[in-house]
């Protein structure tokens, strides 16, 4: 086995580009549609922790879906996967549009993120069959920055259509989008995984390398840090609407501006990770961002403390702490992935279900805090802040950066990256 830490030969020079408009499809679905969950409370003669409870079974979906889609792109090829998710995503955003209750919208909503999981996974899948290393790591911060414009774009343009229109042209515009998406992957996206390297569907296979996989100690750290600044980042786009337009009174086209915002400093700073994970080590990205990450907390916690519900403090506060997101998500998946030669789908599947899980259930956890003022959003990121600082404490230490990373499966070393 090859062990070079290279680019693969010969990547199709459009590819980058081409997954940098699916990517985002696995967030947009969740973000697009936040102005409006107060809306929706009135319209559906719901409750908001129910309207919420949709963000959280699409995030189920996602977690769900992500192994199951990367076994299957594992043995069929990318491509066929990613088109057959990418309609399934068009009708249901659909449905969703047309959604009569709280119930329809809760089950449709969790077939949706079964499907729009795909997006994510395979994006990365494909760039890590294309590139090795460091490279990979910043292609991922790359990636990261793409999936990072939907809490950029996406809510301000919802609260556009929220205000103006309707919430179920939020869902229309969806099902246009990822349509669009799909015509530009049939027509455009070569398949990246040969034919000799696919792996037949077999449960005992499959059972092996995944246990291959979650047995690796500093992949599981890389997948839990991950996943608790990914929580960090996505409560956000769930308590934010309600904090701003109900506790400041702000419009749902001013919430979307101030979302825009927010989303720009966790654009920001996966921009960083793409442009810093090939020019400085790999811990003190890390440890940089994460004290940014904790910088934000800080002014989130004091001023909830002190001075009650504010807007420039819940602002100032989610940017910074979202700066530091937007670096150590796509940084985290970047060496995860790394980590391994084969079986690249479901590596990229275990590792985004197991943050999604994470996910979820902090989702759950803003939905049912009270959301008097920015210190419960603040108390959520300390609890994020300081179990990912444990973990890559742990994952720095002497004993562990010595340790070399292996193939799940087989027992040739593996050309990951070791956090050092």
């Amino acid at each position: 086995m090859d062990t070079a830490v290279t680019e693969v030969t010969g990547p199709p020079r459009h590819l980058v580009a081409i997954l940098l408009c699916v990517i985002p499809l696995s967030q947009i679905p969740l973000d697009v549609y936040t102005p409006a969950l107060p809306q929706m409370v009135t319209d559906l003669a719901s409750t908001p922790a129910a309207l919420q409870g949709t963000v959280t079974v699409y995030m189920l979906g996602l977690a769900i879906g992500f192994i199951p889609v990367g076994v299957m792109a594992d043995a069929w090829g990318r491509k066929r996967v990613l088109l057959t998710s990418l309609a399934a995503v068009v009708v249901t955003s659909g449905l969703c549009a047309l959604a009569p209750n709280v119930g329809f919208l809760l089950a449709t909503r969790f077939v949706q993120g079964l499907a729009a999981c795909a997006c994510m996974v395979l994006s990365y899948a494909i760039a890590a069959d294309c590139f090795r290393g460091t490279k990979l790591t910043s292609v991922s911060g790359i990636l990261g920055a793409a999936w990072g414009l939907a809490p950029v774009i996406a809510p301000a343009v919802g609260g556009v259509l929220v205000q103006f229109m309707s919430w179920r042209m939020v869902f229309a515009l969806v099902a246009v989008l990822a349509a669009l998406v799909a015509a530009l992957v049939a027509t455009a996206l070569p398949e990246t995984l040969k034919p000799a390297d696919r792996t037949p569907i077999a449960v005992r296979a499959t059972s092996g390398a995944v246990a291959q996989t979650v047995r690796n100690p500093v992949f599981g750290c890389f997948v839990l840090v991950f996943g608790l600044l990914a929580s960090a980042q996505l409560a956000f786009g769930v308590a934010g609407p309600f904090l701003y337009q109900e506790g400041l009174g702000f419009a749902p086209a001013a919430y979307g501006a101030i979302a825009l915002a927010v989303g720009a400093a966790n654009l920001l700073g996966e921009l960083a990770c793409g442009y810093f994970a090939v020019r400085i080590s790999t811990r003190k990205l890390a440890f940089s961002a994460l004290a940014l990450f904790g910088a934000g907390t800080a002014v989130l916690v004091v001023s909830g403390l002190t001075i009650g519900i504010d807007a420039w403090a819940l602002t100032i506060g989610a940017a910074l702490a979202l700066a530091g997101c937007g670096v150590l998500c796509p940084q985290m998946y970047g060496l995860a992935l790394g980590l391994f030669t084969k079986n690249l789908g479901l590596v990229g599947g275990i590792a985004s279900a197991g943050c999604y899980l994470i996910v979820s259930v902090a989702l759950a956890a803003v939905g049912a805090l009270p959301e008097n003022d920015q210190s419960t959003l603040g108390w959520l990121y300390v609890v994020c802040g300081v179990a990912a600082l444990a973990l890559l404490l742990w994952a720095t230490a002497s004993r562990r950066a010595a340790n070399s990373p292996v193939s799940n499966t087989d027992s040739s070393p593996s050309n990951g990256e070791q956090f050092t």
